[in-house]
């Protein structure tokens, strides 16, 4: 009986050691470490497009928590190519982090529905399929889920060496798909065609897919090479005099970019200009998509702050095109109708077009958001008053005069939305389905009709 009661007593006494020690190391060590050591947590977990996830991501999140006050802010490359980890440490001590994996703008979804992610990052719209597999998370159409965060152009290029300057959006599905595939056949030098492409599970292949290749009933060659990383098409396309491939605009690099035209519409290369009205054909927009219905603080907090002016200089940046208004001055041209001629020799034109939900008269998400900042725009330099001209654009209708009033109507509901805050205008005017930026097909119809903001 002795015994035990000795081995208990021995057990006891080793217990209550371990327990002064461990009190011990904790006062020794210095609490911020210990803190930030119980603390570590994953602030949000952002899955989805690679030319959202390489680099623009990364710098949103850094100027977030910024902006919330953290520090220490590092990028760590995660175990598996294209996933980052943004680690960073509050005034407290406490250690955070935000996981971004860029493997595909439809992975982000995928992410969304089996609950691995807060953010799907996508470079194009989420598809009908993918709202009705996320119906139970609210409306992934609406403005609280869906956010424009940016605008891109998707660059067509060709190494620095080719003569060829500008093709037609059914010309490059001729080139994709294999059935234009010698570069004499396009006026350039006797050679192979070498197509580079992205992935099945990119945002921007499935745009490319959408508005070139489907657009004109064509499919991507089975020879074209694919590739998760813009950056690394690009450098191969650089490197092939032969080449030709598709990427987002801050991926051109060393890279030469076409004009692009579409439908009636006139070659444009991808400026800054023309992407940030989304005239440029294979302009597209950026985004982020989030659960309406479960709203988390870090997951707004993002949000706000890629909408914010210093949001919005970090999209600069980082080679997109940001949403922040300015003026520009447009030469006249003599396929411009009168009336556009006038405007564009006495006034600026406003870097925002406003557009139309799909099938609908009311605003898209990214146009009633535009709202506020045109009107910021027009506060900040005094254009309040007699000094803002509306200009409605629209579609063909079998009667030109129905295009023309259909137009003007558009710009009659922008007209509405700004005078609600106090803006008197120059004029609103109709100029029907004059100076087309797109085929009139389904998804040109859509870029067609558009209002343009004109300030005296």
């Amino acid at each position: 009986m002795s015994r035990v009661l000795l081995d208990n007593e021995s057990d006891t006494w080793s217990r209550a050691c371990s327990l002064i020690l461990l009190g011990f190391i904790c006062y020794a060590l210095p609490w911020s470490v210990f803190a930030a050591q119980q603390t570590e947590a994953s602030l949000l977990r952002i899955q989805g497009s690679n030319t959202i996830g390489a680099k623009l991501g990364p710098a949103l999140v850094k100027g977030m928590l910024e902006a919330q006050g953290y520090s220490a802010i590092s990028l760590q490359p995660g175990s598996v190519e294209n996933e980052q980890k943004i680690v960073a440490t509050s005034d407290k001590g406490q250690a955070v982090t935000v996981d971004l994996a860029a493997h595909g703008s439809s992975t982000g979804f995928v992410g969304l529905r089996d609950g691995s992610a807060d953010i799907a990052a996508a470079s194009r719209p989420i598809k009908d399929a993918e709202v009705a597999s996320l119906a139970n998370l609210g409306d992934m159409k609406s403005r609280d889920a869906e956010q424009v965060i940016a605008i891109d152009g998707l660059a067509i290029i060709l190494h620095p060496s080719n003569p060829i300057s500008s093709l037609r959006t059914d010309q490059l599905a001729q080139v994709f798909s294999g059935e234009i595939s010698n570069w004499e056949q396009l006026g350039g030098p006797p050679g192979e065609i070498h197509l580079y492409a992205r992935d099945d599970n990119s945002g921007t292949y499935d745009t490319f897919k959408e508005l070139v290749l489907s657009a004109n009933g064509k499919s991507l060659a089975a020879s074209a090479r694919r590739f998760e990383s813009n950056d690394k098409l690009s450098d191969t396309v650089s490197s092939d005099p032969q080449g030709i491939g598709f990427t987002g605009l801050p991926s051109i690099r060393q890279a030469k970019a076409l004009a692009i035209a579409s439908g009636e519409s006139q070659p444009m290369l991808p400026t800054r200009t023309a992407i940030a009205t989304e005239d440029y054909p294979l302009s597209r927009r950026l985004y982020l998509y989030n659960s309406p219905n479960q709203s988390k603080p870090w997951v707004n907090a993002l949000v706000n702050f890629a909408h914010s002016p210093r949001g919005q200089a970090i999209v600069a940046q980082n080679g997109f095109i940001s949403q922040t208004v300015s003026a520009v001055k447009v030469s006249p041209t003599n396929d411009m109708p009168d009336a556009y001629q006038q405007l564009s020799t006495d006034a600026q034109r406003l870097s925002v077009n406003f557009r139309f939900a799909e099938g609908s008269a009311d605003l898209d998400n990214k146009a009633l958001r535009d709202l506020n900042r045109v009107m910021d725009y027009l506060t900040v330099h005094d254009k309040l008053h007699q000094k803002v001209v509306l200009a409605g654009f629209g579609d063909p209708k079998s009667d030109p005069a129905r295009a023309e009033l259909l137009s003007k109507l558009r710009a009659m509901a922008v007209r509405r939305e700004l005078a609600r805050q106090g803006v008197i205008f120059k004029d609103i005017i109709g100029l029907g389905d004059v100076l087309p930026v797109a085929a009139n097909d389904s998804e040109g119809r859509i870029k067609n009709r558009r209002v343009e903001v004109w300030v005296y």
